[in-house]
């Protein structure tokens, strides 16, 4: 009676507690658009691999994930730089905005041209760069992303989940009807770029909305801004590169290595597998504004806020990962049917990857609000080139659940293994070594 007296009555408090009211609302807003989009896009990508079959599903997963190497490159590793920036001085809004736009345009259109130099060395037929340079068009449109990070600064992503919403339904209902009047592939390649550009409309509008004093002659490129978000994001470019590569090259490796149907196969555990990953991109998005806050106050507050975060991730990430190692067949025979026979002991295997992937998003907040960027491109380097020597080993010898282990390794490798070598990241080794231990969080 005791012990639930004391919580009803921190339920209360935490109720009249308008910082956490805020961020937890704003939470929530996420989390369920994040929750439908996850309903949405597994009954309609399930349909869609049933109905394109493992060999061009295996098409349609290796162009996203070539094009997926480059898109690095027009994000510039702005995300988390730009919030940051809008956090700290709300006067430089529009120029700030403005700035971060031009600059993932830019970066969109180098996408282009590189991707037109790329495949020349891969051996792709003309049919599959079609659809790797439909899909590639849509990084054009998500230079207008920069209205996320102007509304994830000001705890508002209502209007964000609004706009996603509108482009979830669109797009899956343009699928829906492509599934029930037999549409070739590279129809539903068309509906990445249609996702992409609703969605940009979206947020042009919200934001316009939201702005009564608006005027797009205000969203300026500033010189001097462009240079000092560089300054801080190159290393988060060449970053996510490298994470990219490693998330992405398992796919496009298995292609030049074995065939599209195999890719088929793997990409189908792996759309399961990282059905997920939206969980801890919601709650570190969402938080991020308020573990800045905490730096501000004390240090004590910052790092107990972060061990808890950590926490968080991994015993979620472990809670979705251990059932589903002994269901991983029967979700797999449920949901993609016979044809995908092969998928359910790679996603055996995969759905641990999740474990260091959740931690590894929380540590990134981490290492942004430090302003240690190059140690994100050092640990994700060396995750990437283990991920890429190991599939040259593995999938010869163990075909596509050979690349499956080399994903688990890289990012093990990347998120927890790195900080053993590196001294000034001693502490967070210790915070991240605790998450693990149930003890620890119960003492908490």
């Amino acid at each position: 009676m005791v012990f639930e007296a004391k919580m009803i009555r921190k339920i209360k408090a935490l109720k009249t507690h308008q910082g956490f009211m805020k961020y937890f609302k704003n939470t929530s807003w996420l989390l369920a658009e994040k929750v439908l989009r996850m309903f949405v896009g597994l009954v309609v990508g399930v349909w869609v691999a049933r109905y394109l079959g493992p060999e061009q599903f295996g098409l349609f997963s290796y162009a996203q994930s070539f094009v997926g190497l480059f898109s690095a490159i027009a994000t510039l590793g702005l995300d988390g730089i730009v919030v940051r920036e809008l956090v700290k001085d709300t006067n430089r809004r529009d120029e700030l905005i403005g700035t971060a736009f031009w600059l993932k345009f830019i970066g969109a259109i180098a996408v282009l041209l590189i991707l037109g130099i790329a495949v020349n060395f891969t051996s792709n037929d003309y049919s599959t760069n079609i659809i790797v340079f439909i899909v590639a068009s849509a990084t054009v449109f998500q230079s207008f992303n920069v209205v996320d990070f102007y509304f994830q600064s000001k705890v508002m992503s209502q209007y964000v989940v609004f706009a996603n919403v509108i482009s979830l339904f669109f797009s899956s209902t343009v699928k829906i009807v492509l599934i029930l009047n037999e549409a070739p592939l590279v129809a539903f390649a068309w509906t990445v770029l249609l996702d992409s550009f609703v969605l940009a409309c979206g947020f042009s509008y919200y934001y316009i909305k939201n702005n009564s004093k608006f005027n797009i002659q205000n969203l300026t490129f500033n010189k001097s801004i462009a240079i000092n978000l560089l300054r801080d994001s190159w290393p988060l470019i060449l970053s996510n590169m490298v994470i990219a590569i490693y998330m992405r090259i398992d796919q496009v490796m298995i292609m030049e290595m074995m065939d599209a149907e195999a890719v088929g196969q793997y990409a189908a555990a792996v759309r399961i597998s990282e059905l997920w990953y939206f969980i801890p991109m919601v709650i570190s998005s969402s938080l991020f504004p308020a573990i800045i806050n905490a730096k501000a106050k004390s240090e004590e507050l910052y790092y107990a806020r972060l061990q808890k975060l950590y926490d968080l991730m991994v015993w979620m990430a472990i809670a979705i990962a251990f059932p589903m190692t002994f269901l991983s067949d029967w979700v797999v025979e449920i949901l993609y049917g016979g044809k995908y026979n092969q998928a359910g002991s790679v996603l055996m295997i995969h759905i641990w990857t999740g474990v260091f992937v959740f931690l590894g998003i929380a540590f990134s907040g981490y290492l942004t609000v430090e302003n240690l960027t190059k140690k994100s491109f050092y640990r994700t380097l060396l995750g990437a080139i283990l991920n890429v020597l190991l599939n040259l080993i593995f999938i010869p010898k163990y075909g596509i659940n050979g690349s499956a282990i080399a994903t688990l390794l890289g990012q093990c490798t990347a998120n927890y293994i790195y900080d053993f070598f590196d001294k000034d990241l001693s502490h967070q080794l210790k915070m991240k070594t605790m998450c693990f231990f149930p003890i620890h969080i119960l003492k908490g």
